[in-house]
């Protein structure tokens, strides 16, 4: 399966796309993703609009992959888990734990 073919099946047409210039991105503007938009890092372009960064993409998704190898990966609740490591991202232990203790007061 290609990976225009993943993307397909799994992102929205709709949806606001940022990838490099590796070519099994060629083609999703021909395919309906109009808001396709790639950075050239041969050219030092690593962030588009001087707001969307491809190191923060993979440095999250870095994240995320060592977070869920300590369950071994994840078979169920994966958009769960997913929104877990989003709150996680970047916070120090101790904004982590103020903001659980707000959240158990809530309920």
């Amino acid at each position: 399966m290609t990976l225009q073919a993943v993307i397909l099946g799994k992102v929205s047409i709709e949806s606001v796309i940022y990838s490099d210039g590796w070519r099994g991105y060629n083609g999703l503007v021909d395919v309906g993703y109009s808001k396709h938009f790639r950075v050239s890092h041969g050219d030092n372009e690593f962030a588009r609009d001087g707001h969307c960064h491809i190191n923060g993409i993979e440095s999250f998704w870095s994240f995320t992959k060592r977070r869920l190898a300590k369950f071994n990966g994840v078979s169920v609740n994966f958009e769960l888990h997913l929104k877990e490591s989003e709150w996680r991202w970047k916070k120090q232990p101790d904004e982590l734990a103020s903001e659980l203790w707000q959240l158990v007061r809530y309920y």
